[in-house]
Protein backbone atom coordinates (compact mmCIF):
# COMPACT_ATOMS: atom_id res chain seq x y z
CA UNK A 1 0.00 0.00 0.00
CA UNK A 2 0.97 3.54 -0.73
CA UNK A 3 2.64 5.98 2.08
CA UNK A 4 1.73 9.13 1.83
CA UNK A 5 3.70 12.03 4.12
CA UNK A 6 2.70 14.95 5.01
CA UNK A 7 4.18 18.28 6.55
CA UNK A 8 2.66 20.45 9.23
CA UNK A 9 1.95 24.07 8.00
CA UNK A 10 1.18 25.22 11.83
CA UNK A 11 0.35 24.68 15.02
CA UNK A 12 -2.71 25.34 17.33
CA UNK A 13 -2.46 28.04 20.09
CA UNK A 14 -4.61 27.44 22.93
CA UNK A 15 -3.81 29.62 26.06
CA UNK A 16 -5.38 32.98 28.15
CA UNK A 17 -5.54 34.54 25.43
CA UNK A 18 -8.13 32.53 23.29
CA UNK A 19 -7.57 30.22 20.38
CA UNK A 20 -5.43 30.57 17.42
CA UNK A 21 -3.55 28.90 14.72
CA UNK A 22 -0.09 30.19 13.81
CA UNK A 23 1.56 29.29 10.57
CA UNK A 24 4.77 28.44 10.23
CA UNK A 25 6.70 31.35 8.55
CA UNK A 26 6.70 29.57 4.82
CA UNK A 27 3.39 29.44 4.20
CA UNK A 28 2.35 32.90 5.49
CA UNK A 29 1.72 33.36 1.93
CA UNK A 30 -1.03 31.04 1.36
CA UNK A 31 -2.90 33.03 4.66
CA UNK A 32 -4.08 35.53 1.34
CA UNK A 33 -7.54 35.93 1.18
CA UNK A 34 -8.15 33.82 4.17
CA UNK A 35 -9.53 36.55 6.55
CA UNK A 36 -12.69 37.04 4.09
CA UNK A 37 -13.95 33.96 4.60
CA UNK A 38 -16.33 34.06 8.05
CA UNK A 39 -15.08 30.30 9.27
CA UNK A 40 -11.88 27.93 8.28
CA UNK A 41 -12.22 24.11 7.94
CA UNK A 42 -8.67 23.70 10.29
CA UNK A 43 -7.37 20.44 9.77
CA UNK A 44 -5.11 18.73 12.40
CA UNK A 45 -2.95 15.74 13.74
CA UNK A 46 -4.15 14.64 16.95
CA UNK A 47 -0.64 13.83 17.83
CA UNK A 48 -1.15 13.08 21.63
CA UNK A 49 -3.62 9.85 20.17
CA UNK A 50 -0.60 8.86 17.60
CA UNK A 51 0.42 5.53 18.70
CA UNK A 52 0.50 1.90 17.38
CA UNK A 53 -2.13 0.63 19.86
CA UNK A 54 -4.96 3.93 18.84
CA UNK A 55 -3.74 3.44 15.18
CA UNK A 56 -5.24 -0.19 15.32
CA UNK A 57 -8.37 0.40 17.70
CA UNK A 58 -11.33 0.10 15.07
CA UNK A 59 -14.17 -0.21 17.72
CA UNK A 60 -14.99 1.53 21.32
CA UNK A 61 -17.11 0.50 23.66
CA UNK A 62 -20.46 3.14 23.85
CA UNK A 63 -18.53 7.03 23.57
CA UNK A 64 -22.03 8.61 23.97
CA UNK A 65 -24.69 8.12 26.65
CA UNK A 66 -27.17 7.16 24.25
CA UNK A 67 -25.55 5.60 21.42
CA UNK A 68 -25.06 1.77 20.82
CA UNK A 69 -23.06 -0.41 22.73
CA UNK A 70 -20.05 -0.84 20.55
CA UNK A 71 -19.43 1.20 17.67
CA UNK A 72 -17.29 1.41 14.63
CA UNK A 73 -14.52 4.25 15.26
CA UNK A 74 -15.66 5.77 11.65
CA UNK A 75 -18.98 6.08 13.03
CA UNK A 76 -17.23 8.57 15.88
CA UNK A 77 -15.36 11.89 16.02
CA UNK A 78 -12.66 10.18 18.38
CA UNK A 79 -9.27 11.38 17.32
CA UNK A 80 -8.23 7.70 17.86
CA UNK A 81 -8.53 6.18 14.70
CA UNK A 82 -6.30 4.28 12.20
CA UNK A 83 -4.71 8.32 11.17
CA UNK A 84 -5.42 10.09 13.94
CA UNK A 85 -6.67 13.31 11.39
CA UNK A 86 -9.27 15.76 13.08
CA UNK A 87 -11.26 18.41 11.19
CA UNK A 88 -12.66 21.51 13.03
CA UNK A 89 -14.96 24.30 11.96
CA UNK A 90 -13.92 27.55 13.87
CA UNK A 91 -14.82 30.96 13.18
CA UNK A 92 -12.38 33.45 11.80
CA UNK A 93 -11.89 36.12 14.34
CA UNK A 94 -9.07 37.96 13.25
CA UNK A 95 -6.12 37.47 10.70
CA UNK A 96 -2.48 38.70 11.29
CA UNK A 97 -1.21 38.27 7.67
CA UNK A 98 2.09 39.41 8.78
CA UNK A 99 2.73 37.50 11.76
CA UNK A 100 0.84 34.22 10.35
CA UNK A 101 -1.47 34.09 13.28
CA UNK A 102 -5.27 33.27 12.89
CA UNK A 103 -7.52 34.11 15.77
CA UNK A 104 -10.55 31.63 16.03
CA UNK A 105 -13.61 31.38 18.00
CA UNK A 106 -12.52 28.00 19.42
CA UNK A 107 -11.00 24.43 18.74
CA UNK A 108 -11.37 21.74 20.48
CA UNK A 109 -7.52 20.96 19.64
CA UNK A 110 -4.86 21.21 22.38
CA UNK A 111 -1.91 23.74 22.71
CA UNK A 112 0.78 22.95 20.07
CA UNK A 113 -1.50 20.19 17.79
CA UNK A 114 0.02 20.40 14.42
CA UNK A 115 -2.05 21.87 11.89
CA UNK A 116 -2.15 20.11 8.84
CA UNK A 117 -3.93 22.44 6.52
CA UNK A 118 -6.34 24.93 6.54
CA UNK A 119 -9.49 25.26 3.94
CA UNK A 120 -12.28 28.25 3.76
CA UNK A 121 -15.58 26.96 5.02
CA UNK A 122 -18.24 27.26 1.99
CA UNK A 123 -21.61 26.28 2.65
CA UNK A 124 -22.15 25.32 -0.95
CA UNK A 125 -20.13 22.07 -0.41
CA UNK A 126 -20.05 21.27 3.04
CA UNK A 127 -23.31 22.32 4.44
CA UNK A 128 -26.07 19.38 3.89
CA UNK A 129 -29.41 21.29 4.91
CA UNK A 130 -31.56 17.26 4.39
CA UNK A 131 -29.15 15.16 6.80
CA UNK A 132 -30.07 12.09 8.71
CA UNK A 133 -28.61 11.15 11.95
CA UNK A 134 -28.98 8.01 14.07
CA UNK A 135 -32.31 8.34 16.78
CA UNK A 136 -29.55 8.82 20.04
CA UNK A 137 -27.81 11.51 18.87
CA UNK A 138 -30.58 13.79 17.50
CA UNK A 139 -31.66 16.14 20.01
CA UNK A 140 -27.36 17.13 19.31
CA UNK A 141 -27.43 20.97 18.26
CA UNK A 142 -27.41 21.39 14.30
CA UNK A 143 -25.06 23.98 14.03
CA UNK A 144 -22.04 25.23 15.48
CA UNK A 145 -23.35 28.25 16.82
CA UNK A 146 -26.17 26.67 19.50
CA UNK A 147 -23.54 23.73 20.51
CA UNK A 148 -22.27 26.52 22.58
CA UNK A 149 -25.23 26.51 24.79
CA UNK A 150 -25.84 22.49 25.03
CA UNK A 151 -24.37 20.81 27.63
CA UNK A 152 -22.20 18.07 25.97
CA UNK A 153 -21.08 16.84 29.30
CA UNK A 154 -24.27 14.80 29.65
CA UNK A 155 -23.62 13.10 26.31
CA UNK A 156 -20.39 11.60 26.58
CA UNK A 157 -18.58 8.75 28.53
CA UNK A 158 -15.26 9.61 28.59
Amino acid sequence: MKQFYVNPVGKIISNESGFFVQIDEKYIPALKELGSFSHVNIIWWADKCDSEEFRNTLTTEQPYKNSPSAMGIFATRSPVRPNPIAVSVAQIIHTDYEKGIIQISYTDAENNTPVLDLKPYTPSIERVESFISPEWCRHWPESMEKSGEFNWEDEFNF
